[in-house]
C-alpha cells in the first residue's frame, strides 16, 4: 500500500484500465491513450512496484497473484480520487470551462447538433464536448457531467428529470414499397424485409409483445449502431422502427402500419448531485431541457 501511495496517478490509472479491460488495447481506447504509450506506463508501474502485475496472454492481460493483491487498494485510491475530483468540480462558480454531454447515437447524430450549437451562440464561455454512445457513461466518475438517457436512471447520488416521450414509428423507403408492396396489417409484416439489431434484443422483445415471433436470422439486415440502422432503412433496406419526428421528415420515407402501437422512448436527463449546482452545467442542463422538451410527443 506504501508504494501504491507513492505511484505516480498516470501509471496508477493505466494499472486499473488494463485490469478492468483486459487488454492494452481495450485500456487505450477508454483512456484515449496510444497502446505504446500505455504499454510503457505498465513496464514503469511494475519497475516502481518491483513486480510484475500480469500474466501475458494470447488474447491479453490477465492480473497475476501480485496484480490482484494490489487491485483492490488501486482501485479503491482512483475511486477515491474521482469522488475528490467530483465535490471540488462542484464548487466551482465559473460559467466558463467545458461540459461533457452524454447522449445515445442516434440521438446525437440526429438531435443534438442544432441543438449544441444554439447553447454555444447562447454561451460562448463554455466549451461542450459530446459523447455519442449507447453505453452508459458513470455521471459519478465524471465520465460525463450531463447525461441523456432513454430509459429511467438507477444509479444514486444523480438527479434526474424526465423530459417527455418520443413517439415512435414502423417506416420504410418508398423504393423499397415500390418492389415489396406495403403490408396490411402486423402479421403480414413477416413477408417483409425488416433491418434487425445486431446483438440487442430490443426489437425481437417488442414484436414478441405484438404477438410475433422473430429469431435474430429473420432480419437480412443487422445493426447495433442506431444511426447507421437509420440509413440502412432510408436506403431501402426494409422496414425499420425509428422517431417518428425522424421518419417524417426524411425524403422517400413512408410510414407502415400507422395504427400499430408501438412503446414511446422516455427521455431522462440526469447529471451528478454534486455538478448540479455548478453554474455552467446547470445553465447547459436548463438550456438542454428547453431544447429537447418540445421535441416529445408526450
Amino acid at each position: 500500500m506504501d508504494k501504491l501511495q507513492n505511484l505516480d496517478w498516470a501509471l496508477l490509472q493505466a494499472f486499473t484500465a488494463v485490469a478492468g479491460a483486459g487488454s492494452l488495447s481495450a485500456a487505450a481506447r477508454q483512456l484515449g491513450h496510444s497502446q505504446p504509450t500505455l504499454g510503457r506506463q505498465i513496464r514503469a508501474c511494475e519497475a516502481a512496484l518491483g513486480s510484475s502485475l500480469f500474466t501475458r496472454q494470447p488474447r491479453g492481460l490477465v492480473l497475476n497473484e501480485a496484480g490482484l493483491a494490489l487491485y483492490p487498494a488501486a482501485k479503491e485510491m482512483q475511486e477515491a480520487a474521482r469522488r475528490l475530483s467530483l465535490i471540488a468540480a462542484g464548487q466551482s462558480q465559473s460559467l466558463k470551462g467545458t461540459v461533457r454531454i452524454t447522449a445515445p447515437k442516434a440521438f446525437s447524430h440526429y438531435c443534438l447538433p442544432p441543438i449544441l450549437i444554439a447553447i454555444r451562440r447562447a454561451e460562448p464561455d463554455i466549451q461542450l464536448e459530446l459523447v455519442p454512445t449507447d453505453s452508459t457513461e458513470n455521471l459519478l466518475f465524471r465520465e460525463a457531467d450531463i447525461a441523456i438517457r432513454m430509459y429511467r436512471p438507477t444509479q444514486e447520488g444523480v438527479i434526474a428529470q424526465k423530459l417527455g416521450e418520443i413517439k415512435t414509428a414502423l417506416f420504410a423507403h418508398e423504393s423499397y414499397l415500390a418492389r415489396r408492396g406495403t403490408p396490411r396489417d402486423f402479421a403480414d409484416i413477416t413477408r417483409h424485409d425488416m433491418v434487425g439489431f445486431d446483438r440487442k434484443t430490443l426489437i425481437i422483445d417488442a414484436m414478441k409483445a405484438l404477438g410475433i415471433i422473430r429469431q435474430r436470422e429473420d432480419f437480412p439486415l443487422r445493426c447495433d449502431d442506431q444511426a447507421t440502422y437509420w440509413e440502412l432503412v432510408k436506403a431501402g433496406g426494409g422496414i425499420g422502427a425509428i422517431q417518428f419526428r425522424l421518419g417524417q421528415a426524411a425524403a422517400g420515407m413512408v410510414q407502415v402500419l400507422p395504427d400499430l402501437p408501438l412503446e414511446n422512448l422516455p427521455v431522462w436527463l440526469v447529471a451528478a448531485k454534486a455538478l448540479r449546482q455548478t453554474p455552467r452545467i446547470r445553465r447547459v442542463y436548463d438550456l438542454l431541457a428547453s431544447a429537447i422538451t418540445p421535441l416529445c410527443d408526450a
